[in-house]
């Protein structure tokens, strides 16, 4: 039954090396794939291997536990790097691959300007590390950057992604590509469309009020501010955002329960008996509060759990996104 396993889990990785080759992701012998068979090993491409054309006996097997394993010279340059992700991170698969648009982007902006709704809701921020070798050098940046974001581009090098199939990772990699290519496109239109991403965005905190997160005042600064916005406002009412929605920190106990009335938050509850909660561990709710991490893109990528249909919740998607952008306007300890 574990030699089937392995066959099939190989079988995956010829076919996924086939498919970035033929999506251009690739060239020559650039990129590497791995999967994880058990807690302690996985399945690497060697060094050197072409991903269009990969061979069974071009993917090693590595017990991440053996030291001998880990001397093993046929083993691809990166793999320090997927060893440390798969010692921090759940995930079951990792694409490393070269996309010649994200690549070329990256290397002058830092920032990815969302054009479409798949943009943010499928990428959100995507975080950028810095590169100076043509491997990775220090892969904790990169495992630490994963926490935040499935997807994460290596300045000059490529990307880096993570899933729980090969399917979910290579989805998330097109569609940065896409979303850089209608970038490019909108540019041919409008020449300055990309003009405030080389502008320094101001910080706009409350005053010097600094909260514990997820406590009560944290997030009575939250509802004060959506009650004040004039956009959350004007779309509560245009498309009658009413609903009760809760958010969770997991393994605390700790829920806050907004009452939305025609986009006003008219009750705030120390509960989540409700039809949506949004749940997460305190190092993600974090990210969020810090604006490093879409809560939309957070349930999509499965760092946040919810509650709930999430095509539901996407009616409201523009007066949601405003609300999310808010939280990081609130400091937190």
């Amino acid at each position: 039954m574990y030699f089937g396993q392995e066959r099939q889990l190989k079988k995956e990785l010829i076919n996924t090396g086939r498919k970035i080759y033929n999506l251009g992701l690739v060239a020559g012998t650039s990129g590497n794939l791995s999967a994880r068979l058990d807690k302690n090993n996985i399945f690497i491409t060697a060094t050197g291997t072409a991903m269009g054309d990969l061979k069974s006996n071009e993917i090693i097997k590595v017990d991440l536990a053996n030291p001998e394993d880990l001397k093993d010279k046929r083993l691809s340059s990166e793999f320090p790097l997927h060893r440390l992700i798969y010692e921090n991170l759940p995930n079951k698969v990792i694409i490393h691959c070269h996309p010649a648009l994200a690549n070329g982007y990256f290397a002058v902006y830092s920032d990815i300007k969302a054009l479409t709704f798949e943009t943010k809701l499928y990428l959100g921020q995507v975080p950028v590390i810095p590169q100076e070798t043509p491997a990775v050098t220090n892969p904790k940046e990169v495992v630490e950057a994963l926490k935040s974001s499935n997807l994460v581009v290596l300045k000059n090098h490529g990307v880096v992604c993570i899933a729980d199939d090969f399917k979910g990772a290579l989805h998330l990699i097109e569609n940065l590509e896409e979303a850089v290519r209608t970038i490019s496109i909108a540019r041919l239109f409008k020449k300055d469309i990309l003009d405030d991403l080389d502008k320094t965005l101001k910080d706009n905190l409350i005053a010097q009020n600094i909260y514990p997160m997820f406590s009560k005042e944290h997030i009575q600064a939250i509802v004060d501010l959506v009650n004040k916005d004039e956009f959350i406002k004007r779309k509560g009412e245009e498309l009658d955002l009413t609903l009760q929605l809760a958010i969770k920190l997991d393994g605390s106990g700790q829920s806050h329960k907004f009452t939305f009335e025609k986009g006003r938050i008219t009750k705030l509850e120390p509960d989540d008996n409700c039809a949506f909660v949004i749940s997460a561990p305190a190092e993600i709710w974090e990210l969020v509060f810090l604006g490093k991490l879409d809560s939309f893109v957070a349930v999509t990528q499965g760092k946040m759990k919810l509650k709930g249909e999430l095509g539901k919740l996407s009616r409201w998607y523009v007066p949601f996104s405003r609300l999310f952008e808010l939280f990081k306007q609130v400091r937190i300890k």
